[in-house]
């Protein structure tokens, strides 16, 4: 169905369960209740599960350098990770959406590596990490999780590594946007593009110019239809063989 002119895409939003029932979004839900723990459980063992928010437009979740205490899933909205470099110039290094993770590359180091900023209208489930760490000693489904997810992490930093054309990296990124979407069970094909196009071409290391271009060219090709910031997807086989270079499947 196509999206009402004139009108953006509801923003996606997690369920928020309840004593028993994780949030629907919730990246650890399976790998706990595979292991027989609902969310009293985790209460029990002293893993306290924390929301919150709201983090309006433009406010820090965390900054660098600071001590890593806890990492974050985003229950709804948008995060925006970067650095700054030594020119003073900002480096956008990813966005994450309702169901993602925030802060696992401050592991190593005990300490932010990278600044976090709300996109727009942010929620957050807060998890203590030495005692999640704990838990995954215990849980092996669990530590798989984390395991993956951090391998998730790194797989995001490196998409967009290679000498790619600007129409295989913008197409990249809508389709893993579109895929990433659609794990959480919310719309493949419509959706905000809550990052400004300024925010998008630098994480892609393009120009605005050439972003705003190449979503033109998309449009008149058939392959998305975009208005401000909400865009949908119309053909999407199409769009994925530009994206494939990059994606690597």
């Amino acid at each position: 169905m196509s999206a009402t002119p004139g009108r953006r895409p509801a923003a996606p939003i997690a369920d928020d369960g309840d004593g028993l029932r994780f949030c629907s979004t919730c990246a650890f839900s399976d790998a706990c209740l595979s292991q027989g723990f609902d969310k009293a459980s985790l209460g029990d063992l002293h893993v306290l599960v924390e929301h919150i928010g709201p983090f309006a437009e433009g406010q820090h979740i965390f900054r660098e350098g600071e001590e890593f205490t806890a990492i974050a899933a985003v229950r709804a909205g948008t995060v925006k990770t970067y650095v700054m470099d030594a020119d003073g110039r900002e480096q956008v290094l990813g966005f994450f959406l309702p169901g993602e993770v925030i802060g696992l590359n401050a592991i190593h180091h005990a300490r932010y590596p990278c600044n976090a900023v709300a996109l727009d209208t942010v929620m957050l489930c807060r998890f203590s990490f030495p005692k999640m760490a704990l838990l995954a000693s215990r849980l092996p489904g669990l530590q798989q999780q984390l395991f993956r997810l951090l391998s998730e992490d790194i797989g995001k930093a490196a998409l967009l590594a290679g000498d790619y054309a600007a129409d295989a990296r913008t197409a990249a990124f809508l389709v893993s946007l579109s895929r990433r979407y659609q794990r959480r069970g919310f719309s493949a094909s419509q959706f905000n593009l809550t990052m400004s196009r300024t925010d998008m071409a630098n994480y892609l290391r393009l120009a605005a110019e050439t972003v705003s271009r190449v979503l033109r060219r998309f449009q008149d090709d058939g392959l998305v239809r975009v208005e401000r910031r909400a865009l949908e997807i119309l053909d999407l086989p199409r769009l994925d063989a530009l994206a494939r270079k990059v994606l690597r499947d």
